[in-house]
């Protein structure tokens, strides 16, 4: 068993369920690999919301940058003016403007606003990587849930092939009068009983198939649990030189601090208003007598503000930026505790395969012997139902715990930050 081959198998091909196999002989020729989760994940990201919610949070931050790389701090405004004596004097006086008004950046106010609209946008296509990590955990769980249906359906398969061709077996030394009838109503009891527990299992099996289906619009094919491999140990620690500073988690809100940073520094350039640059062309006449003059005016608006006006915007920048500084400590310590756990997790599962895989032997070699002795006449069929019953059970255990080392493998995968 080679366990850097077994490690790499669960970790990249994903578990799928099986349609009803074919006699276990000829389960591993015909066994057809299912959708790789790279496949999976993507299929599951283009039919949930998430994938909207990122398209369209992008989308935002590109506008906010388009609007901060523009030369106006806002939209100009057209002005247009008229006065008249008509209603007093009625001297013919008349004068009418038509200008522009152009509000301007506050010195440093537009490099700080591109400076948080190009962090916001960073932190958009982190959000969509965190997210995508996010779901690939859950079709992670939800893939190797199956696989654990499939291993212990597989073994109550076996086991109820067992039964039924041990109740032929008493049927057949009953009718030569070696056997009595109670022991074949028995045996034919115990395989009706596993025939059961099969069906119940199949009935599970279905209900997970029907949750993979609902996320991934893709319907898992043929492959056996068994198929995964097995391992002795974790012959190899690609985790040991990898850090945490790539998980997509931890770069989400590494890039949540920057961003609370940046607009800190925006809040500190801001004003209440921003300065106005005003064009317009003038046309006026003193008297109905006189002809109309024109003229250019130019103006400038500056607003005074005073920093007691910019300090709830500040302070609240301020404790943003504080909070999430707080939330990186706090999620860093977090993940670097997940992946310690999953690392121990590896470890045992690996060596609880190797309990399994060796008591298993055992019961089996064990099994063999007490059904030669039943053959031949020199022991009870209540002992051997039970030896029997021992080793199938062994057998499931050890396809359980093959099972719960690919999930503790997809499970360290998914502690490191590593999409599939």
């Amino acid at each position: 068993m080679l366990a850097a081959a077994a490690l790499a198998c669960a970790a990249q091909t994903p578990p799928s369920w099986p349609v009803p196999p074919p006699p276990p002989s000829a389960t591993a020729a015909a066994a057809v690999a299912g959708p790789n989760l790279a496949q999976a994940l993507q299929a599951a990201w283009e039919r949930t919301q998430a994938a909207a919610g990122a398209q369209g949070q992008l989308q935002r931050a590109e506008a906010e940058q388009l609007a901060a790389g523009t030369w106006l701090a806002a939209a100009p405004s057209l002005n247009l003016s008229v006065r008249s004596d008509r209603w007093l004097a009625n001297a013919g006086a008349r004068e009418q403007e038509l200008g522009v008004s152009l509000p301007l950046w506050w010195p440093g106010q537009q490099q700080a606003r591109q400076a948080a609209a190009q962090a916001a946008r960073q932190l958009a296509v982190y959000s969509s990587a965190a997210e995508r990590l996010r779901l690939a955990g859950q079709l992670r769980e939800l893939a190797w849930a199956g696989a654990l249906l499939q291993a212990e359906w597989a073994a109550a398969q076996r086991w109820r092939d067992a039964l039924q061709a041990l109740s032929a077996d008493v049927a057949r030394r009953v009718a030569a009068g070696d056997l009595a009838k109670t022991d074949l109503l028995n045996a034919q009891a115990e395989a009706l009983r596993a025939a059961a527990s099969a069906d119940e299992l199949l009935l599970r099996w279905e209900a997970e198939r029907q949750r993979w289906l609902a996320l991934t619009g893709l319907n898992p094919l043929d492959l056996s649990a068994a198929d995964q491999g097995a391992t002795d140990a974790p012959a190899a620690r690609p985790w040991d030189a990898a850090g945490l500073d790539a998980h997509p988690a931890l770069l989400l809100q590494r890039q949540t601090v920057a961003l609370a940073q940046r607009q800190v520094e925006a809040a500190r350039r801001d004003r209440a208003d921003a300065p106005e640059l005003s064009l317009g062309l003038r046309s006026d006449s003193a008297d109905a007598g006189r002809s109309r003059a024109g003229s250019l005016s130019v103006a400038l608006r500056l607003p005074l503000g005073s920093d007691a006006h910019k300090q709830p915007q500040q302070a609240a920048a301020l404790s943003a930026l504080r909070s999430a500084e707080a939330d990186e400590v706090r999620l860093r310590s977090q993940l670097a505790t997940e992946l310690a756990i999953a690392r121990q997790a590896l470890d045992s599962a690996a060596a609880q395969l190797r309990t399994e895989q060796a008591r298993a032997a055992l019961l089996r070699e064990r099994s063999a012997l007490v059904g030669a002795a039943f053959r031949a006449g020199e022991t009870a069929l209540r002992e051997q139902l039970s030896a029997a019953h021992d080793a199938a059970a062994a057998d499931a255990a050890q396809a359980r715990q093959r099972v719960a080392l690919g999930l503790a493998q997809a499970r360290l995968q998914q502690a490191q930050g590593l999409l599939p």
